[in-house]
């Protein structure tokens, strides 16, 4: 009797050993030991310390400065957390002044591409957690958006709508390639795919979760899929 079925036996079985030594394995698992705050606090506290110097660490002298070696053109105030962002493919990178970038993100370029892609970012910009930003020829954001956890912005799919080619493993055409241009002030919510031949307004907000499939106007509040303008913003939240 191998582990895996020893294991479905003692679970599963109606057998009185079985039983027993379920019965004690539960008993195991919920063992613990006393935890008293006087002790288990400035634990915490000093685990917590530990942790964020050595994250300060090794951000500030490790990830930092490698990445900076990948990035084409970078302004001041540049802030990288978090680890560092997975680039793959012929991309090049510009951020500018104080731009705030999740470690945990993805940047490709389209290798079939006749010229090197290019992602321009503008100041003041923040790219959230487990972002994926696609550049099949060009994706322009401009300054002060906002981008939040897990979206993205497909420049290009990765593989062609024929079946027969994708199985085949041909690329896309240049037909389904496309530019993106997030234009000052946008705000991308949680979940937010953008897809190619895009751009969204100045200080457009985008619902979590919505797909944009096409150019919106400034100054709404738009969501769904596909994303559809749900309100103009006031001129009073404009001003904000």
């Amino acid at each position: 009797m191998n582990m895996q079925t020893t294991h479905q036996w003692i679970k599963h079985s109606s057998n009185p050993v079985a039983r027993s030594l379920f019965k004690i394995l539960q008993l195991m698992i919920q063992i613990s030991v006393p935890a008293p705050k006087i002790i288990t606090s400035p634990l915490y506290a000093a685990t917590i310390t530990i942790m964020k110097f050595w994250t300060t660490l090794t951000r500030v002298l490790w990830w930092t400065p490698i990445f900076k070696g990948r990035i084409n053109h970078i302004g001041k105030g540049f802030y990288l957390y978090g680890g560092m962002p997975f680039v793959s493919g012929s991309i090049s990178l510009k951020f500018g002044d104080n731009c705030r970038v999740s470690g945990q993100t993805t940047l490709s370029g389209r290798s079939t591409s006749s010229a090197c892609p290019l992602l321009t970012v503008g100041n003041n910009v923040d790219i959230g957690w487990q972002t994926t930003i696609a550049v099949g020829t060009k994706i322009i954001i401009y300054d002060n958006v906002r981008i939040a956890g897990c979206t993205f912005l497909a420049g290009y799919p990765g593989h062609p709508m024929n079946a027969s080619d994708r199985a085949a493993g041909l690329p896309e055409l240049d037909s389904q390639v496309g530019d993106i241009i997030l234009e000052r002030d946008v705000w991308l919510a949680t979940g937010v795919s953008v897809l190619a031949g895009v751009t969204i307004g100045q200080g457009t907000i985008i619902a979590a979760g919505s797909v944009v499939t096409s150019d919106l106007p400034p100054f709404v509040i738009a969501g769904g899929i596909p994303a559809k303008i749900l309100r103009t913003l006031t001129t009073e939240e404009q001003k904000r």
